[in-house]
């Protein structure tokens, strides 16, 4: 024990007058106070410190069975830990309080002893409510749900292959979220246990509860109601894990007596029954904190307690002998002590008024809401009177509570679809006479008539964990001039919690543009009206082979060479086509999907993206990966050996990937070829990682190996890569084959994931990882190999025609009108009478399938492509300082800024002095057609780019992050407007007649040259080679390890609800 004595609050000098703030606990409570706070104390006054149990900062609880399927610990953070070093919070975590003289305004901690606070805010929570005499400390196998660690120790039981049967008891939220979990954990038999006569007894009624407990069964879970485990029995076994060896191990759950006396087998138990506030420090002798009558710190409406200058928020507080379990509160809570606290005036404080306990949630995949008051019919007969809609078809139930006149809705509950939440509780809330009758709230929604989020009030709660309303939400796309929902979600907080609101956000998001007159629509750009999966199907109808073709028969504009618009049904025979870096690799990939050419031929290869124009992911630098394909992941000794040979000899960075493949990082574009034919040679083949297109399909070893393994995984994984490779799709596709119910490959995370049986495969799609995973959802069970690849190929054909450009299939399923049940029936049933006809697209795909490597390695005119300069052979160098790392080579980190570059002298100012010159370049035929080529002149890069029958020049270098990249951007073009090219690293456009960048928020510019062609010969006009090279030449701009300060590793590169990037660069 440290000495009981008092220890200072180390602050910097400056700092030693502001006032101290302890917050004792560590949850998505804590956090919201914290962020409150430093955003209304303006004068700096607070300077907070955190004492926390748990040794890992705070995370998403909400969102905690998340946590099975990524099972990555800064996923749930609700910020990372670099977010409190900026705000200057200081952290002690796995330090807590014990004690809190109130008196002498104190705190005490097992390592630091007495710490003094001006303000104290406890933010506890809650703990697990157990039964009494259960023994879990005794008997292995038995869990609360309300920890990460309560979730890793599930994870290594579940792993355990005698666990088969898991009992969940309570039937309340969590309980359905503890069931959830079990039945990701991939636990075969999952029943939940709930001692009331139905699930979610607070929020449904029992006609709703029975809708929900079918849907339950419907997933192949079980439920048991009225009858709960009274007592647990467990058995010893040497299977028990996590014991010592030097000790017995303890028993393990294996049978639980119910309340009829029944005995039944479990091989794990979780308790999710509620929750008992964490109110120790108030059960002190010494306490003077109050308790209220069911627990919590008694406090006021201010979260004021019964001692001064300690406040109580979250579950841990007692208002009016009330403690609230749900997120939203608790946050109202922290917001009005965070407020009350900054306010300059304490008659201006504001009061906590109770909370609204209406919610709205996808549990099990079910959509259930309650709001207002949803017993109102039942506890007061004569003056309400309910309307309820059933539609045991679909599992919809809907019961809206009315006056006795028909004039309030005063409460309801809504099971499998629960849509018309927010318009509902808005008109609870706001107390509203209805000016349609009742009838239309429950009709209208089934007719697809409800109104949107443009005709909910400003006041409408949308985001409930956040407590973010619809009028915040429009000033947040106001101010910050938000162009998509992600950036909504940063600036606002919004569908950052539990996401269940994401979807209103997106009606409020499309609204408001819609008011500041900007048009929202599915088209694919500003070039076509219509949306990919409309041109896909115009494409195929139509047997169109070329962008020109699409631009004459769907676009909006075209572009007449004399320069003047004219609408696409007045097309002349020598118009040129308007396109830009959205449409033009998104034809490009429909014209792969339809027809599978080498997406290199003449016509094609200006269409494509830089990964796929040079057939390889652009790095850092400007230099390219190579990821040769290893189907599921098995490959020869001997075919290693020319990985390393290949890597030691042209200096590249390697690195397993976790699609099981190498990933050789650090080539040269002139390096490709020459790098391919190696491999090629040596058997392999391109691995596709570069395109929209079949990545890998993992395995684990099934029966070739496994002693679990039902079925030979890695044979069919091979046979299902091999068979998909190179199809272009919307996006990148991803599959895993699981030799049993371990699930070793992650199949449940892929966009197609085949799980062995003893029968077959149990087949699932539309599951994804990356910044929003998702796990797959079962299309069909026990499938033999030649049905699973007759579903598969159904499936991916019907997602390659309708899915939106860049939509995963995960996003595009959540799109689906009437979802999985609607794909089961396209994809096993023919509902649309198309399968034949997918099934003939896919297998006219696989037969038209080349490996585009060894096409180009074999051609000496491709080959010729990955040259860098049009005016000469040779390499360039390596714009950005290779170091040395864990014995590899690595690029410098990227400094977060970078020194602007001395722009070239002006053009009069050369022309006065006589020192610009008109310099040849090249052959007019060695500069394609709307597309660039680089020219070196000394030590710079320019360049050059034919399009819309003219010459443009630049310099090659983006000035972003200095990368010679610009020749291989996208071209784009509009009508009255200089062409633009798209760099390909980042997606700035820069316009190729002024240089300036397309950006009012930025200012970079590039320098540009005058071009002109004589005599079949391409001239540049430049000044002297010393202003160039002292200007633009890479000895003087390149990257180096001085320009990036040592920055320590971070944990997570995006902000909490950020987004990393231009969604185009989401690889």
């Amino acid at each position: 024990m440290p000495p009981n004595i008092e220890q200072p609050l180390q602050l910097p000098a400056e700092q030693k007058q502001v006032l101290n703030v302890i917050v004792v606990g560590f949850g998505m409570t804590a956090v919201s106070f914290i962020d409150k706070l430093v955003t209304y104390d303006h004068e700096k006054v607070y300077q907070i410190q955190v004492f926390s149990k748990e040794n890992i900062v705070a995370y998403n609880r909400v969102g905690l069975t998340q946590y099975f399927g990524h099972r990555k610990l800064e996923n749930q953070w609700m910020q990372p830990p670099e977010w409190y070093e900026e705000r200057n919070v200081q952290l002690h975590l796995g330090e807590s309080v014990d004690q809190i003289d109130t008196a002498l305004k104190k705190v005490h901690t097992s390592n630091f002893g007495w710490v003094s606070y001006d303000k104290c805010v406890l933010a506890t929570g809650s703990n697990a409510a157990l039964p009494p005499g259960v023994p879990i400390n005794e008997m292995d196998g038995i869990f609360v749900y309300r920890t990460i660690d309560d979730l890793d120790r599930m994870i290594a039981w579940a792993d355990q292959p005698f666990v088969k049967r898991a009992a969940v008891v309570g039937g309340g939220l969590l309980g359905l979220e503890a069931a959830r979990a079990a039945k990701d954990l991939g636990i075969p038999h999952v029943t939940i246990y709930e001692k009331s006569n139905r699930l979610m007894a607070r929020q449904l009624d029992t006609e709703a509860s029975a809708t929900l407990v079918n849907e339950i069964h419907n997933m192949g879970l079980k439920t048991c109601i009225g009858n709960c485990p009274v007592n647990l029995h467990g058995i010893t076994t040497a299977a028990n894990v996590n014991q010592p060896t030097a000790e017995l191990p303890k028993p393990h759950v294996a049978t639980m007596t119910l309340d009829d006396d029944r005995v039944v087998e479990a091989d794990m138990v979780i308790y999710s029954i509620g929750i008992v506030p964490n109110d120790l420090l108030a059960k002190l002798p010494s306490s003077t904190l109050d308790r209220g009558a069911r627990g919590g710190f008694k406090v006021n409406a201010y979260m004021e307690t019964s001692a001064p200058d300690v406040y109580a928020i979250g579950e841990c507080a007692s208002f009016n002998d009330m403690c609230y379990g749900l997120v939203a509160p608790c946050y109202d809570m922290a917001d009005i002590v965070a407020k009350n606290l900054s306010l300059a005036s304490q008659a201006d404080r504001v009061k906590f008024k109770g909370a609204d306990m209406s919610t709205k949630l996808k549990l099990l995949g079910v959509q259930v809401a309650s709001f207002g008051d949803c017993f109102a019919d039942e506890e007061n007969q004569e003056s309400f009177q309910p309307l309820v809609y059933r539609d045991p078809f679909a599992g919809i139930y809907k019961k809206l509570i009315f006056t006795k006149d028909g004039k309030k809705i005063v409460g309801g509950i809504l099971v499998g679809d629960s849509s018309d939440y927010g318009k509902l509780l808005s008109l609870v809330k706001n107390g509203l006479r209805l000016k349609t009758p009742p009838s239309e709230l429950i009709l209208g929604v089934q007719k697809n008539e409800a109104q949107g989020a443009d005709s909910l009030p400003d006041d409408t709660q949308i985001c409930s964990c956040n407590n973010v309303t619809k009028a915040d939400i429009r000033q947040v796309i106001r101010q910050q001039q938000c162009e998509n929902v992600n950036q909504v979600k940063c600036h606002s907080k919004a569908g950052t919690g539990c996401g269940g609101c994401l979807q209103q956000v997106q009606e409020v998001f499309e609204a408001e543009l819609k008011s500041l007159g900007q048009t929202v629509s599915n088209s694919l750009c500003r070039h076509f009206k219509y949306s990919r999966a409309e041109l896909f199907t115009i494409g195929q109808a139509k047997n169109l082979k070329t962008f020109d073709d699409f631009v004459k028969e769907a676009s909006v504009l075209v572009q007449p060479r004399d320069g003047d618009p004219k609408i696409r049904l007045d097309i002349e025979d020598d118009a040129v086509a308007i396109g830009c870096e959205i449409c033009k690799p998104t034809i490009a990939s429909i014209l792969a999907s339809l027809w599978n050419d080498h997406i290199l031929e003449d016509g094609l290869q200006s269409l494509q993206d830089t990964n796929d124009r040079y057939l390889a992911n652009i790095q850092r630098g400007g230099l390219y990966s190579v990821v040769p394909r290893i189907a599921a992941g098995e490959i020869s000794p001997e075919k290693l050996k020319v990985i390393a040979e290949v890597a030691i000899q042209h200096n590249l960075y390697t690195k397993i990937t976790g699609a099981q493949r190498i990933d050789m990082m650090g080539a040269q574009k002139e390096e490709l070829p020459n790098i391919w034919e190696k491999l090629v040679d040596a058997g392999f083949e391109s691995g596709h990682a570069y395109g929209k297109s079949l990545r890998a399909v993992k395995s684990c070893v099934g029966t070739s190996w496994c002693r679990y393994g039902q079925q030979d995984s890695v044979g069919f994984a091979i046979m299902l890569e091999n068979r998909y490779k190179g199809i272009r799709s919307p996006h990148k596709l991803k599959g895993g084959v699981s030799g049993c119910i371990r699930e070793c490959a992650e199949a449940r995370g892929k966009d197609f994931g085949c799980i062995a049986t003893d029968k077959g495969y149990n087949v699932y799609v539309c599951g994804n990882g990356g910044s929003t995973p998702k796990h797959a959802e079962l299309l069909v069970a026990d499938a033999p190999e030649d049905m699973v690849i007759k579903y598969l190929d159904r499936f991916l054909m019907y997602y390659i025609m309708t899915a939106d450009r860049l939509m995963r299939t995960a996003r595009w399923l959540e799109k689906l009108d009437g979802g999985m049940e609607y794909l089961r029936k396209v994809v096993l049933e023919d509902h649309l009478g198309i399968a034949e006809t997918l099934e003939t697209q896919m297998h006219q795909l696989i037969l038209a399938y080349q490996c585009e490597w060894t096409t180009v390695v074999k051609d000496p005119k491709r080959r010729a492509h990955f040259q860098s300069f049009a005016n000469i052979p040779g390499k360039p160098p390596v714009m950005i300082e290779m170091i040395e790392e864990r014995g590899q080579t690595r690029p410098v980190n990227w400094p977060k800024t970078l020194p602007p570059m001395e722009p070239l002298p002006q053009e009069e100012e050369l022309l006065t002095q006589g020192s610009l010159s008109w310099l040849a370049v090249g052959t007019v035929d060695q500069f394609p057609v709307e597309s660039g080529k680089t020219v070196l002149i000394g030590d710079v890069q320019i360049a050059v780019f034919r399009t819309q029958g003219k010459w443009y020049a630049t310099q090659n270098m983006c000035p972003h992050k200095r990368a010679l990249v610009l020749s291989s951007g996208l071209l784009g073009t509009d009508v009255g407007q200089s062409p633009y090219v798209s760099c390909p690293m980042h997606k700035k456009n820069f316009d190729l007649a002024s240089g300036h960048v397309l950006s009012d928020q930025e200012s970079y510019q590039l320098s540009t040259f005058e071009v002109k062609v004589e005599h079949n010969l391409v001239h540049l006009l430049v000044p002297p080679m010393e202003v160039l090279n002292n200007t633009l030449g890479s000895a003087n701009t390149v990257i180096n390890k001085s320009m990036t300060p040592q920055i320590k590793p971070m944990a997570s590169g995006c902000s909490a609800g950020g987004s990393c990037g231009d969604k185009s660069l989401d690889w």
